[in-house]
């Protein structure tokens, strides 16, 4: 369950802090049709999208400062302010005048936290693994403005707007920001108030819902995918019932970027990335901003989908990160991260790293930008090193020249950017459903059948996974005969087995598919004919039939399996059954008034 620091009071609405000025306007509730009700409790729908806005500024004396945390009883910890401050600036020497946006992901710090946000079982049953709430990270979606200003000493305005979330929402948040930060530059504290109240009357977020997110004037329509929508090959059209006066701005998704946009340096090392990536590799990402460093991060950790992504992952990391000195110690093996950095001080510090990917500043025109090549680590320099891929890695599957081509022809017919990231897209899609399809083929045989599932039984164990028996499966079933892309799939899934992906993956299934025994047991209850069965049964074992059933009862509602609500309403009637055939004394103890 996703949590936050301490039980802490909730203040009134627009509780700046001490220095806060007052409220702003009201502002009105959403039209009927959304899908909430009334707030539990106070800042409950907006706990759903965001954890709180910060506003880092940069002091003379202090360096970056946070100005402001809203709501204001939102804990942080000492670490996490820190982070946050230092994350929310770009490096130094990247030199970003103007406005830009970027991400970060920080680890939670301070131990486990009571409940924040609303109950989210709703979601977190429906919404795609990728798209889960993080339990131990936040993401902070930066909007950084630096102009020159002669009424400040230093010269310059510098300060930044963060959204700190534990979803992974980065195109809405980037959209969200781009309409609230230049108000908010201007008019400060109570343009922020006014925009937080309306994001406290947004419906939460619901997997498979068109959602109308009203905000300063604008709607923002976005659709939250869900676990069994087919994948798109190209982005679908939203809809609406309401006819919204202005016309709504419709995001194409809720996560990903443009993935042609983001990945056009690498794609003629893009399936050498997707290896690098599904097998874990520790891998340093160093791009002239933090804009270009989250962006290809992002972009690189979306291309295992629909596989979860189970390493750590940091689209923008400093040296002033607390995390510094844990992913750049010699003493033991790099850590299983992709890191995004600026800093070109990255390169010498982590020198020892297997897989060190350096881009370059982007081009303008209108043709595919130079592509990074394979170069030898042994050719890495301090400072002024070349866009590369400094590995010795040798890819175990062939790259796909075809869809190069049609990458490269697209550019130079001007085909829209979304219709290449859709060519991109599936050719990830297929590449990863292809390794994954075996997988599954084979994990599901080793689910018991079921007919060997009876009411008065425990249901029986899945069997292990073995991994030499799937290996010699994949003569039959292998990603052969789905995937034009050939190469040594053998190999490939030998060292996948040793990857945190695997691990993720196999214990995602192995739940899955014990939640799915589960239910196959309460239904074959459901079927049973429980007055037969406790006829000649004791007292002691129609007891313990009761708190059987009514222990089941509680483990489906509460890890939400996948059973009818017909046959959880049949069993509660079997459990008033057994225990109306009990003596009163047993009913009273089992049935207390």
């Amino acid at each position: 369950m996703d949590a936050l620091s301490g039980v802490r009071p909730r203040r009134s609405r627009g509780d700046l802090g001490q220095s806060a000025p007052a409220p702003g306007p009201a502002v009105p509730p959403l039209s009927a049709g959304s899908a909430s009700q009334a707030s539990p409790q106070p800042w409950a729908r907006f706990s759903a999208w965001l954890e709180c806005v910060c506003v880092v500024t940069f002091d003379l004396e202090l360096g970056q400062a946070l100005e402001l945390v809203y709501p204001s009883d939102f804990r942080l910890t000492d670490k996490e302010k820190s982070s946050i401050c230092y994350l929310a600036f770009p490096d130094s020497h990247s030199g970003c005048l103007g406005d830009t946006q970027f991400s970060f992901r920080i680890r939670q710090s301070g131990g486990l936290r009571s409940p924040w946000h609303v109950d989210d079982g709703y979601y977190s049953s429906r919404a795609p693994m990728s798209l889960q709430r993080e339990q131990a990270h936040y993401f902070g979606y930066v909007y950084f403005r630096q102009v020159k200003d002669s009424s400040v000493k230093r010269g310059y305005f510098q300060k930044s707007l963060v959204l700190v979330s534990r979803l992974p929402f980065v195109r809405l948040f980037q959209a969200l920001l781009s309409l609230v930060a230049p108000e908010f530059f201007d008019k400060l504290a109570p343009c922020l108030e006014a925009v937080c109240s309306e994001i406290d009357q947004w419906p939460s977020p619901m997997p498979g819902r068109t959602l109308n997110l009203p905000v300063m004037g604008v709607v923002l329509q976005v659709r939250i995918p869900t676990r069994v929508d087919l994948p798109e090959s190209s982005p679908p059209k939203q809809c609406s019932q309401e006819k919204l006066l202005p016309a709504p701005v419709v995001l194409a998704a809720v996560d990903q970027l443009d993935l042609f946009r983001c990945l056009q340096p690498v794609l003629s090392l893009i399936q050498t990335l997707w290896e690098l990536l599904l097998l874990g590799e520790p891998l340093l990402v160093l791009a002239p901003s933090p804009t270009l460093s989250s962006e290809m991060v992002l972009a690189l950790t979306s291309c295992l989908r629909p596989l979860k992504f189970c390493c750590d992952y940091r689209p923008y990391f400093t040296i002033h990160d607390s995390e510094f000195k844990e992913f750049t110690t010699r003493t033991q093996s790099p850590p299983n991260v992709v890191l995004g950095v600026t800093n070109p001080f990255f390169i010498k510090t982590l020198q020892h790293w297997p897989h060190i990917l350096r881009i370059g500043e982007p081009k303008m025109s209108g043709d595919l930008p130079k592509q990074v090549k394979l170069k030898k680590p042994s050719r890495l320099k301090t400072l002024d090193t070349k866009p590369g891929l400094y590995t010795t890695y040798t890819a175990h599957l062939h790259r796909d020249k075809v869809l190069l081509k049609r990458l490269l022809k697209g550019v130079q017919k001007q085909r829209p950017v979304d219709v290449q990231s859709a060519l991109l897209q599936r050719h990830l899609l297929e590449l990863t459903q292809s390794f994954i399809f075996p997988l599954e083929h084979y994990m599901a045989s080793l689910m018991p059948l079921q007919r060997s599932i009876t009411p008065w039984k425990t249901p029986p164990q899945i069997r292990p996974f073995r991994q030499e028996d799937f290996l010699r499966s994949l003569e039959r079933s292998g990603p052969q005969l789905t995937c034009v892309v050939k190469g040594d799939w053998l190999g490939l899934y030998r060292r996948f087995f040793k990857s945190p992906h695997f691990d993720g993956w196999y214990r995602q299934r192995h739940k899955d598919m014990a939640q799915k025994l589960e239910a196959l047991h309460l239904e074959a209850i459901c079927d049973a004919n429980i007055e037969a069965w406790i006829k000649d049964k004791s007292e002691v074992e129609v007891v313990d039939l009761v708190l059987k059933l009514r222990e089941k009862l509680v483990r489906a509602q509460a890890h939400q399996l996948p059973v009818k609500e017909a046959t959880l309403q049949r069993v509660q009637l079997y459990i008033q059954t057994v225990i109306s055939s009990l003596p009163k004394d047993l009913q009273a103890v089992l049935c207390p008034p």
